[in-house]
């Protein structure tokens, strides 16, 4: 999915804005699928996907200050995951959150913390941003956002007995199986203020 996500991101509006409405769109599906008839869940999950996608759509803005606002927030969030992945396997150690997600470890959220920090800073000053505590901020906060976003989801389908939030994606699950940390992140990053 990154390429037409990153062909999105660039050109903005009208594709960027139909890209976060599709997506919300099959997020709020497969929550649906997966929480079934518990009215309070299906209403804050789908509260919460909205949400998060309004940020979405919000943060971008039109002009090249939104790009490169939501290019610092996904990539963030892209090696947070990525690191805290490579960490964790090749590290490995005591586990983060043994009865929500078994296969996450401590070395691993420190590593995907600093992967996301770290990248992060650097596309935000690639892209003509000034780096300051702020910046810096945003993007500890965004990286571990993330990560509790991913914790969040995986109780979630702990808690209703699925494997995966759906199957739109071929070998990877649903869209929400990959979006978690994003979601998250971009509540969290928006709360921050960097987006203004």
């Amino acid at each position: 999915m990154l390429p037409p996500v990153v062909v999105a991101i660039y050109i903005g509006t009208p594709w960027y804005t139909a890209l976060v409405v599709l997506f919300a769109a099959a997020m709020i599906w497969e929550w649906f699928v997966m929480a079934r008839s518990q009215a309070l869940w299906l209403a804050v999950g789908a509260a919460y996907i909205l949400a998060a996608a309004y940020v979405l759509f919000l943060m971008r803005g039109d002009g090249a200050a939104g790009r490169s606002v939501i290019l610092f927030l996904f990539v963030v969030t892209w090696l947070t995951d990525t690191g805290a992945y490579l960490t964790g396997r090749a590290l490995g150690g005591p586990k983060l959150a043994p009865r929500i997600s078994p296969s996450k470890t401590i070395s691993g959220a420190i590593g995907g913390l600093l992967a996301g920090v770290g990248a992060g800073i650097l596309v935000w000053y690639l892209t003509g941003g000034a780096v300051d505590l702020r910046i810096a901020v945003a993007a500890v906060v965004g990286s571990v956002a993330c990560q509790v976003g991913d914790l969040l989801e995986s109780g979630a389908k702990r808690h209703f007995g699925v494997k995966d939030s759906g199957r739109l994606i071929p070998g990877h699950g649903g869209v929400l199986d990959r979006a978690d940390g994003l979601l998250a992140a971009a509540l969290a990053v928006a709360a921050t203020g960097i987006w203004r």
